[in-house]
């Protein structure tokens, strides 16, 4: 089972051979934003993830489930 998180995300751009920059332009965000996402420096809400999980032909879920467990944890 492939472990799911910040750094799964990090994998699948570098996989698909995008930077940083790639995926800032690709969501209409600046490069620093996309960057502070990534290293869990900004809080990602749903409809960015969904974004971001389109880009790789995935559901959020399949990207980001335990991260979010670990967040309703960190919350609890």
């Amino acid at each position: 089972m492939v472990k799911k998180s910040m750094n799964y995300l990090r994998e699948l751009r570098e996989k698909k051979g995008l930077s940083y920059l790639d995926m800032a332009e690709i969501l209409g965000i600046s490069k620093a934003f996309y960057w502070q996402i990534e290293h869990k420096n900004r809080r990602l809400y749903y409809d960015m993830a969904k974004k971001i999980a389109a880009i790789f032909d995935l559901k959020p879920d399949d990207i980001f489930y335990e991260e979010t467990e670990e967040l309703e944890k960190e919350d609890n």
